[in-house]
């Protein structure tokens, strides 16, 4: 179902939505707008096409639950909240995945969206395709997307640093640095993250034990799920549930 954001595009000026409007003549980039809460208020052409719908109002009133797989959605929820706080994700080099499964290289900058008094009301977004020449295999950008999909793709197993590092193609010191610079966690810290984050969908849209949901997320047990994520949401899995479960 979609959800209702607290600030419809319609209360936006209309000069702003004229502006919004142009990325629509821009081929290949994708554009886009959203609220605090990850809601979309608007998209352009482009990113209609990536996900091959035919209309805005498919995707205005939804967040990235509703239009990716759980683990994108997780990485793109973990960049909004980065550019809520003020941050600014500029240029960076990723795989952008489209709704036939494929992906494809692609630069994507994502700032803060302001009111006119200042405050940080949401988030705005483009990314478009990299040329295939400016990305090398073992470029930083690459092997570091390289570990970043792994990340994701083995993220309910167990994963050493040791492994990443070599999937990175650097020693174990160096490719942590460069992990904590560029996404501001360590890899460990940006694994259990991703697991309290891709469990928090678990608990509110399932009725699975937490035993099971703790297993199923790479989490040792109930006990090591439950000390993980109260340190990452301040609540236990089980009043997580009774919160915001339906």
């Amino acid at each position: 179902m979609p959800v209702k954001s607290a600030s419809p595009i319609h209360a936006l000026s209309s000069s702003g939505r004229e502006v919004w409007e142009l990325f629509d003549f821009l081929d290949g980039v994708q554009f886009w707008v959203k609220d605090r809460q990850g809601v979309y208020l608007w998209v352009n052409r482009g990113f209609l096409m990536n996900y091959s719908l035919d209309e805005r109002d498919q995707v205005v009133g939804r967040t990235d639950f509703d239009l990716s797989p759980p683990h994108l959605a997780n990485q793109y929820q973990q960049d909004d909240e980065r550019v809520l706080a003020g941050e600014r994700i500029i240029n960076r080099v990723e795989l952008v995945g489209r709704y036939d499964h494929t992906a494809a290289w692609s630069h994507t900058t994502k700032l803060p969206l302001q009111s006119k008094a200042g405050r940080i009301t949401g988030t705005v977004g483009i990314t478009h395709p990299a040329p295939t020449a400016s990305i090398l295999p073992d470029s930083a950008e690459a092997s570091l997307a390289r570990v970043i999909a792994f990340i994701h793709q083995h993220c309910h197993q167990p994963v050493e640093n040791s492994q990443l590092a070599a999937l990175a193609n650097c020693s174990l010191r160096a490719f942590e640095r460069r992990f904590s610079r560029t996404i501001r966690m360590t890899p460990q810290q940006y694994l259990r993250r991703l697991r309290v984050r891709l469990a928090c969908r678990a608990l509110v849209s399932s009725s699975h034990p937490l035993a099971e949901i703790a297993l199923a997320h790479g989490f040792c047990d109930q006990s090591h799920f439950t000390r993980e994520f109260h340190r990452e949401t301040g609540l236990t899995p089980r009043d997580y549930r009774k919160r915001y479960g339906t």
